[in-house]
């Protein structure tokens, strides 16, 4: 199952802290965006890791499940060379 993870973090130790704890279980797309593939159970994990520094009254994150038959659209300069691309979806436009 995959999901699309974004976080809006307002002080900056703990945005670094949710950022280590986010690339054990996730690729960022964008330095507060990832992309998930895992089990349920997985994604749960990353949640409590997360939640224990995550700031309820100050701090926003996002979680949308992806189609499994979605497409993935790119436009703009990619950070990654011709021909890779981060996940198994196929690229539409580049």
């Amino acid at each position: 199952m995959q999901h699309l993870i974004g976080y809006d973090i307002t002080d900056d130790k703990r945005l670094q802290r949710i950022h280590r704890r986010m690339i054990n279980f996730a690729t960022p797309i964008q330095y507060s965006v990832f992309l998930f593939d895992g089990s349920e159970k997985l994604l749960k994990k990353c949640l409590e890791e997360v939640m224990a520094i995550f700031n309820k009254k100050e701090d926003d994150l996002r979680i949308y499940p992806l189609p499994s038959n979605c497409t993935q659209w790119q436009l703009g300069k990619s950070c990654l060379p011709d021909g890779i691309i981060w996940t198994a979806m196929p690229t539409m436009m580049r």
